[in-house]
């Protein structure tokens, strides 16, 4: 439950609530009492478990649970790694040279471990031959595979409208 969700102290309009005290064991009190024990141990009354009947409370430094509880979110913020995709354009009648520069910059963006849409672009007659296209693409594969990176085809090349394209993504790294 976040903590903005929590009823603290004369928040919580019921007449009983289980009590969790800091050795474990439970207790149904009156919210009076409840209240009145966790005013004598300086701390809060916090209602854990609304929907329980009776509700499930506990007495804590509200402040200090609030605090660590955006020390983890930010924590776990820190240890995601946002993946981008990037995307490398070619066409059909593309030179062999002009190939082996664009697998370079997959290779790159595929050890930086983002994930690579190649796309081609067909423009005029060039539609009516979209094998050529095709054959680019697993050519593009070919090279990857010949320079050992290590890549997963995540969606196999499909056209879509004038583009036919494909993504890559980085294998995992154990």
């Amino acid at each position: 439950m976040a903590a903005k969700d929590l009823r603290l102290n004369q928040a919580i309009r019921v007449k009983e609530v289980r009590l969790i005290l800091d050795s474990g064991d439970q207790d149904v009190v009156s919210i009076e009492d409840a209240i009145e024990r966790a005013n004598q141990a300086g701390m809060d009354l916090v209602e854990i478990a609304p929907q329980a009947s009776p509700p499930v409370c506990k007495i804590m430094d509200y402040g200090k649970y609030k605090f660590e509880q955006e020390k983890r979110l930010k924590e776990s913020k820190k240890k995601q790694k946002l993946v981008k995709l990037k995307e490398i354009r070619m066409q059909p009648r593309i030179e062999k040279h002009d190939l082996a520069f664009k697998t370079k910059h997959i290779i790159e963006f595929l050890e930086e471990g983002n994930k690579v849409k190649v796309t081609i672009r067909f423009r005029g007659r060039e539609l009516a031959h979209t094998e050529l296209g095709k054959d680019v693409l697993i050519k593009a594969i070919d090279l990857l595979n010949e320079k050992e990176v290590g890549f997963n085809v995540d969606i196999p090349p499909k056209m879509e409208g004038r583009f036919m394209s494909m993504i890559l993504s980085p294998k995992n790294k154990k």
